[in-house]
C-alpha cells in the first residue's frame, strides 16, 4: 500500500526524503520500465530493487508522478540517452550507481525536466492518469481511492486532517479521530467527517456546460458546507447540509454563472455510483450521450456522437468494463441500429442511412 509522500502529513511521522542517489536510481527505473526493452529479467530486477528498503520505493513513486506530470517527455528518447550515457544497474545490466549522482543520468534528467520544477517534491499530491486507478493508505489509518483522471492534495496537521479534491473522483473510508476531523474539499465545499466512507467527485457535467460536485455517502453521516474561503467560481451550498447513507448531493454552476444552484439531494443505487472500484460502470437507463461521457473518462479512445446523436434521448442500461470503449460502442451500435468507425483511434456512432 501506498502514503503520503514525506511532508504530506505535517502532524504525521516524518520519512525522510530519498538521497539523490536513490532518486536517480529510481529515475533510470522509470525510464527503463517504459523502454521497448521491457522484459520479465527486468522487471523482476526492479522487484529486488523495490523490495530493498520503503526509501526505494518512496522514492519510484514520486518519479513516475513527476514523469507523468511532464506529459511532453518521451520515454524512449531518454532510455537512449541514458544508454548513451553508458549508464547501468546492480546486477550487471546496468551497474554502477555510485556514479549516479553526479555522472550523467542527473545530466538526462535536467534535461528532460525532471530536476528542473516544482513536481519532484510537490507535497502531498496524488494523481491518475486517463483509465487509471490507485489506492492510498494515509498516516492517520484512512484509505483514499482515486478514480480514472483524478488529482488531490493531502495535508494533515494537529488540530484537521484535509484532502482537496483538484479534479476527478475519490471514495474516502475514514479512520475515526474524533480530535481531527477528515475534511474534503472541492471547489468551495467541504465535506466533513469523523469517520465514515463516502465518494466525491469534481469536474464537467456531461453536456459541459457547467461544473459539478457530487458527495455520495457510502455509510455513516457527513456534513457538507461552504469553506470559509472559496474561490471566485466555488461550488458550494448556502448553508450546511446534513447527508444520511446512501444520499448523494449534487451541487452545481452553470458556466458564466456567479451563483450555484440550489443542492440537490437523491438516493441512488450505491453500489452502481461506485462500480468503478470493479473497473465496471453501470447504466440505467441513461442517455446515450450520457453514457458515452461517463465511458470516455476511462479511455483516450473517444466515442464521438455524429450529428443529432449528440442530443438523442437513446436509452443505454447494463454493466460494461471500464476502458472498453470499442466493446460498449460496438454494443450500442448493435442495440440501437447505429453505424460505428473506427479511425485512427477515434470512434464515430452515426445513424444508419
Amino acid at each position: 500500500m501506498e502514503r503520503p509522500e514525506a511532508g504530506a502529513a505535517d502532524g504525521a511521522q516524518r520519512r525522510p526524503k530519498p538521497s539523490p542517489a536513490v532518486r536517480a536510481q529510481a529515475a533510470v527505473w522509470v525510464t527503463k520500465l517504459h523502454s521497448e526493452d521491457r522484459s520479465p529479467e527486468m522487471e523482476r530486477e526492479f522487484r529486488k530493487w523495490q523490495a530493498q528498503s520503503a526509501e526505494h520505493r518512496d522514492a519510484f513513486e514520486k518519479t513516475t508522478d513527476a514523469w507523468v506530470a511532464a506529459g511532453n517527455i518521451k520515454f524512449a528518447d531518454a532510455y537512449k540517452a541514458l544508454a548513451a550515457q553508458n549508464v547501468r544497474h546492480p546486477g550487471g545490466v546496468y551497474g554502477g550507481f555510485s556514479r549516479l549522482a553526479a555522472g550523467g543520468v542527473v545530466a538526462v534528467l535536467v534535461a528532460v525536466g525532471l530536476f528542473a520544477g516544482q513536481h519532484w517534491w510537490e507535497r502531498g499530491l496524488y494523481r491518475t492518469a486517463v483509465g487509471e486507478q490507485r489506492v492510498v493508505m494515509l498516516d492517520d489509518g484512512s484509505r483514499m481511492r482515486l478514480n480514472t483522471d483524478t488529482r488531490v492534495r493531502v495535508s494533515f496537521n494537529d488540530s484537521q486532517r484535509t484532502v482537496t479534491v483538484k479534479n476527478g473522483e475519490a471514495i474516502f473510508e475514514v479512520s475515526k479521530d474524533p480530535a481531527r476531523p477528515f475534511v474534503v474539499r472541492a471547489s468551495g465545499s467541504e465535506v466533513v467527517a469523523v469517520g465514515t466512507a463516502f465518494a466525491v467527485r469534481y469536474g464537467t457535467t456531461t453536456e459541459g456546460k457547467s461544473n459539478e460536485v457530487l458527495v455520495t455517502l457510502i455509510e455513516g453521516q457527513v456534513n457538507v458546507r461552504p469553506a470559509a474561503e472559496s474561490p471566485s467560481d466555488a461550488i458550494a451550498p448556502a448553508r450546511l447540509v446534513a447527508m444520511k447513507a446512501g444520499d448523494r448531493l449534487r451541487l452545481s454552476r452553470e458556466a458564466g454563472s456567479k451563483v450555484a444552484s440550489a443542492p440537490q439531494v437523491d438516493r441512488p443505487n450505491v453500489e452502481a455510483v461506485t462500480a468503478w472500484k470493479q473497473s465496471e460502470v453501470v447504466f440505467d437507463a441513461a442517455t446515450l450521450p450520457e453514457a458515452v461521457a461517463e465511458m470516455n473518462r476511462y479511455s483516450r479512445t473517444s466515442i464521438v456522437l455524429v450529428d443529432e446523436l449528440a442530443r438523442t434521448n437513446m436509452r443505454v442500461s447494463g454493466l460494461y468494463p471500464t476502458g472498453d470503449n470499442v466493446g460498449f460502442a460496438n454494443a450500442v451500435a448493435h442495440l440501437h441500429g447505429l453505424r460505428l468507425k473506427n479511425e485512427a483511434g477515434r470512434l464515430t456512432l452515426e445513424k444508419a442511412e
